[in-house]
């Protein structure tokens, strides 16, 4: 419905123009009304006992402070000052929606800087399309309008401020100056970088030459400051001072423009940067909270009829709930003088554009699901609701049935229901949730189909039991009508995971089977899977699954234990006969500890539910539908090899190859194919040194090989620890000790990477003089590591992130590493295995330069420290084997320490097909041979 009258009034009654209205609680005024004796049940969700008489959930110490106008222009009465229970409403909030500002004007940003550093006769076409056009313009009124707008464009920010500190609106004031100096820095860095760093094509779209070789501003040094004021205090909200504002703008910009001061490409820059850092801002300081209250609210109610004396807040949910829920507004339980008591949603701007980011990104990868646009305006979500509340009742479904919405100001709206007065699903014990209520609940979702209308969030929270034992269906925002056949077994599909979750796989099958019918539930089959659930429900699944392997582990090791104690028992009973083969003991060992993985062995519940469904229909479709369009680790890796394929091709674009192999010398080339080949050799050493038990050393060689092939489609820090770990358990390893061994493999690894690098640079900066002096890079990789550390510290839940990780890795491989150090041959069979990796990888790199003819004009050590650096960033790097990441660090590495670009780029090149490209095929033949050998 439209807003009543009043609602819209005077500018100074908005909420927009500062803190919200607040009622005092002077001592003159009558005291507030109190709830009469009978109390109403509460809404689901919402907490027993009375109100409390905090009003609108402000600070009541700052009520004297506020003005007594009312929400709406209309005075403060005696009748206004009911009670309202809520918690306390932050002071500031970090709005999702100036977030988003900020990333499109970002976006913004690199695509004004691609256009100008890629379309450079655009620009060049532009510019002087534009010359001509404002050539002819009169040169008398170009100086007076430069004129006008110089002192305007001052002045304007001066008036604002005064009529903001008028409505006692200064915080944002402050925030407008805090933005507008920040907005200033980041013009004199991009100044800086424009005019210092920056392409030739990118500083011909930005500046113009001012005579005497100078050049103007790539940005103006006073307008982004300004643009960023005026759009930090909200000046873009109020129609006079906006067009004001874009008047002066454009004037001021027009007559530089026309006197060549500037370039259509740096207003535009000039305009994005003001804007960015203004909304930047805002997110990161947090704006004024301007949401209405429950004041407000028990306000909206009575002008559309209704006669409110209180109004409880529902709690808060927690956890994965907290972000799937918090786009569907605030819900108070209302009661009345005279009648059933409300439930009552209140959205605004600010919690409607939450999860507007998981969102947009099950849009991009979801394939076939039709979802509602990723940010509504309050209009169209308040009638896509209603819609759909009316809907789902005519389709003969029991709904909560909607009475009344209206608007509360211009940034919210109110939807009033009628109170259910029962619990939720989640909120029931489980021995209340009996066949005939999941019965009840797949009626209505069988209402709700007949009519093609899909709820899209069938999960414990949605569902309300009333007293009766009937199931009531709430939060129909995200449903749609019209829906598709994906979308509704989508809503079989969750439904069979909610109830699966409370009353297991087989009554929850038997209930939808019961209604809907087998072929209905053996419809969804294809869709039952993690991505096509709610979120709440995938982490609760995740959850399970965590608990469930840690019960198969501790099954794993109290039969591991159970089994020694036999075999001890055994061995000592008898003494005298002929003792067994460590082999037969290995065999038997693992033998024992793969039948009690099988007899520990959960099925999760996902599975248990496509049984119970093939146990009716066992001709129904079980393969997964292909849902995602894109995984997000693809887009990385797409992303991050588009970059890296870029640089190459920018780089490879001024090599003269022909020239460079046919002056390269064979036999360093040779001698890079030996030192690629002996790194298998060393990559074995180091990880048999940390398994004290008995494993083939040639498998383990063949073992290396393999993973050369599966880097190749999976990032190098991850597959070549599952594949160690794969061949390990097949070796006969227990698997926590399998893992515990690649574990500290890998942590010495890491040690022993980062003091060689240090070394080597410490080498590297005192080569060239004879004081043992460290290099500045050192000292700088130093100062911010201790940097890293003492945020990371600081932070309590970066501490408790980090701990809980490493206490984690420890868990495992300290006792591991005990073993280790018993066998003191094994440990040095490690750390020399991990030694003569890095000089085999560092040869080969030396080796490779060597045969372009680059061996005189680099050292060692320089060779080390780049190759060290270059093997972090690629094992950090999403993309597998680290392409893009490796080959940059590399040759930007090399030429930095003095080697010249098309050797650096050529050795590479070389390098790179020496260790990564041409052992893929041996790789794919070791993999293939370990598999029929089911040693991995």
């Amino acid at each position: 419905m439209s807003p009543p009258e009043g609602a819209a009034g005077d500018d100074a009654a908005r909420p927009e123009d500062g803190p919200a209205p607040r009622p005092q609680n002077r001592p003159q005024d009558p005291a507030p009304e109190t709830v009469p004796d009978r109390a109403p049940e509460p809404a689901p969700g919402l907490p027993a006992g009375p109100p409390a008489s905090l009003p609108a959930g402000r600070d009541p110490g700052r009520a004297g402070d506020e003005d007594a106008e009312a929400p709406h222009g209309h005075a403060t009465t005696a009748a206004d000052r009911v009670e309202v229970d809520e918690p306390l409403l932050a002071a500031r909030v970090h709005r999702p929606s100036d977030l988003v500002r900020l990333l499109v004007g970002i976006l913004g940003i690199a695509v004004l800087l691609g256009i100008a550093a890629f379309a450079h006769g655009t620009t060049v076409g532009l510019e002087e399309d534009i010359s001509k056009g404002t050539g002819q313009a009169p040169d008398l009124l170009i100086k007076v309008a430069a004129l006008v707008s110089s002192i305007a464009v001052l002045l304007l920010p001066v008036a604002f401020a005064i009529e903001r500190l008028i409505k006692r609106d200064g915080l944002r004031i402050a925030d407008g100056v805090l933005a507008a100096v920040l907005a200033h820095g980041v013009t004199l860095a991009t100044d800086l970088w424009v005019s210092q760093a920056a392409p030739a094509t990118i500083q011909d779209a930005l500046t113009r030459s001012a005579g005497g070789g100078a050049l103007t501003d790539p940005v103006h040094g006073y307008l982004a400051p300004v643009i960023a004021y005026m759009t930090a205090v909200g000046m873009t909200r109020r129609p006079h001072w906006r067009v004001a504002l874009w008047v002066v703008l454009l004037l001021n910009a027009l007559t530089m423009l026309v006197n060549g001061y500037t370039t259509p490409f740096s207003i535009i820059l000039t305009v994005l940067i003001g804007w960015s850092v203004a909304y930047g801002t805002l997110y990161a300081v947090g704006s004024p909270n301007v949401r209405p209250t429950g004041q407000h609210l028990l306000a909206g109610l009575r002008r559309v009829g209704f006669q409110p004396v209180s109004a409880l807040r529902a709690e808060t949910p927690e956890g994965p709930e907290a972000s799937e829920t918090g786009d569907r507004g605030r819900r108070y339980h209302v009661t009345l003088e005279d009648g059933p008591p409300l439930d009552v949603t209140v959205v605004d701007r600010e919690q409607q554009a939450q999860g507007f980011f998981y969102r947009v990104w099950r849009r991009l990868t979801l394939r076939g699901i039709t979802t509602r646009r990723s940010l509504q305006s309050l209009r169209q979500a308040l009638e896509q609701e209603a819609l759909l509340a009316y809907a789902a009742i005519a389709a003969g479904a029991n709904a909560q049935k909607l009475i009344a919405t209206s608007e509360l100001g211009p940034d919210a709206v109110m939807l009033v229901y009628e109170h259910l007065g029962g619990r939720t699903l989640d909120s029931l014990p489980d021995e209340e949730i009996t066949d005939e209520l999941s019965r009840n609940a797949w009626e209505q979702v069988r209402a709700l189909q007949s009519r093609r209308i899909a709820h899209r969030r069938l999960t414990g929270d949605a569902l309300v039991v009333d007293r009766s034992g009937n199931v009531i269906l709430t939060d129909l925002r995200g449903g749609e009508i019209a829906a598709g056949d994906l979308v509704l077994r989508m809503d079989v599909a969750q439904l069979l995971a909610t109830l699966g979750l409370r009353v297991g796989a087989e009554r929850a099958v038997a209930s939808a089977v019961s209604v809907l019918g087998p072929d209905t539930v053996a419809g969804c089959l294809p869709l039952l899977q993690p991505i096509a659930l709610s979120r709440s429900t995938r982490s609760t699944l995740r959850r399970l699954a965590r608990e469930r392997a840690e019960r198969e582990r501790e099954a794993v090791l109290e039969s591991s234990r159970a089994a020694k104690a036999a075999r001890e028992a055994e061995a000592a009973a008898s003494a005298t006969a002929a003792p067994t083969s460590p082999a037969a003991d290995r065999k038997a060992e693992k033998r024992a500890l793969d039948d009690a993985l099988d007899e520990a062995r959960e099925e999760d519940l996902l599975s248990q539910i496509r049984q119970q469904v093939l146990l009716i229909r066992p001709q129904a479709p079980v393969e997964p539908a292909r849902l995602e369009r894109i995984r997000p680790r693809t887009l990385v890796s797409f992303i991050a090899g588009a970059f890296g394929a870029y640089f190459l091709l920018t780089q490879l674009a001024h090599v003269d190859f022909g020239t460079i192999i046919g002056d390269a010398q064979w036999g360093w080339v040779g001698a890079a194919v030996a030192f690629s080949a002996l790194s298998y050799f060393a990559a074995a050493m180091s990880l048999l040194g940390f398994v004290p038990e008995r494993v083939s050393f040639l498998r383990t060689v063949v073992a290396q090989v393999a993973g050369s092939f599966v880097k190749l489609v999976a990032p190098a820090a991850v597959g070549g620890v599952a594949l160690n770990t794969r061949f390990l358990q097949r070796a006969g390893v227990r698997p926590g000790l399998a893992v515990a061994s690649v574990g500290a493999s890998q942590l010495f690894g890491l040690a022993s990477h980062i003091l060689l690098l240090l070394s080597f640079g410490y080498l590297t900066g005192t080569e060239k003089t004879p004081e043992m002096t460290p290099s500045r890079a050192v000292i700088a990789g130093l100062l911010t590591v201790a940097v890293l550390v003492l945020v990371v510290t600081a932070v309590p839940f970066m501490r408790k992130f980090v701990v809980t990780r490493v206490r984690a890795l420890f868990a495992g491989v300290v006792p591991r590493m005990l073993d280790v150090l018993q066998r003191p041959k094994k440990l040095m069979t490690g750390i020399g295995g991990m030694l003569l990796l890095t000089g085999c990888f560092v040869m080969c790199l030396d080796a490779s330069i060597r045969a372009f003819g680059g061996g005189e004009a680099i050292s060692y050590a320089s060779i080390a420290v780049v190759f060290l650096a270059g093997n972090a960033l690629g094992s950090a790097a999403p993309t597998p084997g680290g392409m893009g990441a490796v080959e940059t660090t590399l040759t930007l590495g090399l030429i930095a320490a003095g080697l010249e670009k098309e050797v650096a780029i050529s050795a590479v090149l070389l390098f790179r097909l020496m260790t990564f490209w041409l052992p893929v095929l041996p790789g794919w033949i070791s993999f293939n041979f370990l598999t029929r050998k089911e040693a991995i």
